[in-house]
Protein backbone atom coordinates (compact mmCIF):
# COMPACT_ATOMS: atom_id res chain seq x y z
CA UNK A 1 0.00 0.00 0.00
CA UNK A 2 2.31 2.25 0.95
CA UNK A 3 4.26 1.54 -2.19
CA UNK A 4 1.25 2.65 -4.25
CA UNK A 5 1.00 5.63 -2.40
CA UNK A 6 4.59 6.11 -2.54
CA UNK A 7 4.54 6.41 -6.73
CA UNK A 8 1.26 8.11 -7.06
CA UNK A 9 3.04 10.97 -5.05
CA UNK A 10 6.32 11.01 -7.19
CA UNK A 11 3.81 11.14 -10.69
CA UNK A 12 1.69 13.69 -9.38
CA UNK A 13 4.73 15.40 -7.55
CA UNK A 14 6.64 15.96 -11.42
CA UNK A 15 3.08 16.49 -13.09
CA UNK A 16 2.50 18.94 -10.75
CA UNK A 17 5.63 21.04 -11.58
CA UNK A 18 5.12 20.61 -15.07
CA UNK A 19 1.63 22.51 -14.98
CA UNK A 20 2.72 24.76 -13.19
CA UNK A 21 5.63 25.78 -15.55
CA UNK A 22 3.04 25.61 -18.32
CA UNK A 23 1.28 27.96 -17.09
CA UNK A 24 2.40 31.65 -18.64
CA UNK A 25 2.87 34.70 -16.00
CA UNK A 26 1.26 37.78 -15.93
CA UNK A 27 3.27 39.53 -18.65
CA UNK A 28 2.06 37.03 -21.34
CA UNK A 29 -1.18 39.10 -23.12
CA UNK A 30 1.46 41.60 -23.38
CA UNK A 31 3.24 39.75 -25.80
CA UNK A 32 0.34 38.48 -27.34
CA UNK A 33 -0.50 41.56 -28.16
CA UNK A 34 2.60 42.09 -30.59
CA UNK A 35 2.05 39.06 -32.60
CA UNK A 36 2.83 36.77 -30.11
CA UNK A 37 0.52 33.11 -30.52
CA UNK A 38 -2.44 33.41 -29.13
CA UNK A 39 -3.57 30.15 -26.84
CA UNK A 40 -6.54 28.59 -28.43
CA UNK A 41 -5.43 24.90 -28.03
CA UNK A 42 -6.95 24.74 -24.68
CA UNK A 43 -10.56 25.94 -25.64
CA UNK A 44 -11.89 29.64 -25.97
CA UNK A 45 -11.32 29.96 -22.35
CA UNK A 46 -8.16 29.96 -22.85
CA UNK A 47 -5.57 28.22 -20.73
CA UNK A 48 -5.87 29.76 -17.64
CA UNK A 49 -9.06 27.96 -16.15
CA UNK A 50 -7.60 24.42 -17.70
CA UNK A 51 -4.47 24.94 -16.42
CA UNK A 52 -5.53 26.46 -13.09
CA UNK A 53 -8.34 23.41 -12.40
CA UNK A 54 -5.36 20.84 -13.46
CA UNK A 55 -3.18 22.71 -10.98
CA UNK A 56 -5.52 22.63 -8.25
CA UNK A 57 -6.51 19.37 -8.71
CA UNK A 58 -2.56 17.95 -8.69
CA UNK A 59 -2.23 20.32 -5.80
CA UNK A 60 -5.41 18.24 -3.83
CA UNK A 61 -4.25 15.07 -4.55
CA UNK A 62 -0.55 15.92 -3.32
CA UNK A 63 -1.67 16.85 -0.42
CA UNK A 64 -3.91 13.69 0.27
CA UNK A 65 -0.43 11.64 -0.81
CA UNK A 66 1.31 13.80 1.37
CA UNK A 67 -0.99 12.91 4.35
CA UNK A 68 -1.58 9.78 4.11
CA UNK A 69 2.45 9.02 3.50
CA UNK A 70 2.57 10.40 6.89
CA UNK A 71 -0.25 8.82 8.90
CA UNK A 72 1.41 5.35 7.29
CA UNK A 73 5.14 6.33 8.10
CA UNK A 74 4.05 7.45 11.97
CA UNK A 75 2.21 4.09 12.81
CA UNK A 76 5.04 1.99 12.55
CA UNK A 77 7.38 2.55 15.41
CA UNK A 78 10.16 0.02 14.82
CA UNK A 79 13.89 0.66 15.01
CA UNK A 80 16.55 0.40 12.46
CA UNK A 81 18.61 -1.11 14.74
CA UNK A 82 16.44 -2.60 17.49
CA UNK A 83 18.35 -4.80 18.75
CA UNK A 84 20.80 -2.79 19.60
CA UNK A 85 18.65 0.29 20.70
CA UNK A 86 18.00 -2.47 24.00
CA UNK A 87 21.07 -4.03 24.71
CA UNK A 88 23.12 -0.64 25.25
CA UNK A 89 20.59 1.11 27.13
CA UNK A 90 23.07 2.71 29.87
CA UNK A 91 20.75 1.69 33.38
CA UNK A 92 21.35 3.85 36.46
CA UNK A 93 23.68 2.11 39.25
CA UNK A 94 22.52 2.18 43.06
CA UNK A 95 25.15 4.76 45.12
CA UNK A 96 27.14 2.74 47.32
CA UNK A 97 28.47 4.15 50.64
CA UNK A 98 32.03 5.24 50.61
CA UNK A 99 34.89 2.27 51.79
CA UNK A 100 36.72 3.99 54.47
CA UNK A 101 40.19 5.03 53.89
CA UNK A 102 42.86 5.58 55.93
CA UNK A 103 44.32 9.10 56.57
CA UNK A 104 47.45 10.06 55.24
CA UNK A 105 50.20 9.99 58.41
CA UNK A 106 51.67 12.89 59.10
Amino acid sequence: MTVVITIIHVVVAISLVLVVLLQSGKGADMGAAFGGASQTIFGSSGAATFLGRLTAGAAIIFMITSLSLTVIGSSKTSSVMPETAKSTAVKPQEAKPASPQEEPAK
